[in-house]
């Protein structure tokens, strides 16, 4: 049976583009890879993409020279989680609260995690967990 790796790309839709790249480049501590006037790419690790579009922009089809990008978009309160390591967890709690960040909700995992939960700027809930979260993680 075929079983794919991992997951490659994430896409959020987003309210005030620059805003919340500037809050996921400096979230992830990275510049990013792509940048147009609809879509900003960040490597968010692991050989993961982030891809931040600008609410709406990607409802059309992108026609490229080797093939077209099917229309896409989405909304409501999403949901996700970025890896870090245990040793980290309260090196993130303080550069939280350094940046203005209020943390939601911290989370102690029955399999020994930690999950630290907080808002973006266009409000969907981004976890920051360590090993101990998930039978696989």
């Amino acid at each position: 049976m075929l079983k794919p790796k991992r997951i490659l790309e994430l896409a959020l839709y987003c309210d005030d583009l620059a805003r919340t790249a500037a809050f996921y480049g400096r979230l992830l501590g990275s510049d990013p890879m792509v940048e147009s006037g609809r879509l900003v790419a960040f490597d968010a690790g692991g050989g993961t993409v982030l891809l931040l579009f600008d609410r709406g922009a990607s409802r059309q089809a992108v026609a490229t020279p080797r093939g077209t990008v099917p229309a896409h978009d989405g909304s409501g309160p999403v949901h996700l989680a970025l890896a870090i390591d245990v040793s980290e967890v309260g090196a993130w709690e303080r550069q939280l609260a350094e940046w203005g960040i209020a943390i939601e909700s911290r989370v102690a995992w029955e399999r020994g995690g930690v999950s630290l939960y907080f808002r973006d700027p266009d409000g969907r809930s981004v976890e920051l967990a360590t090993q101990g979260t998930w039978p696989t993680y």
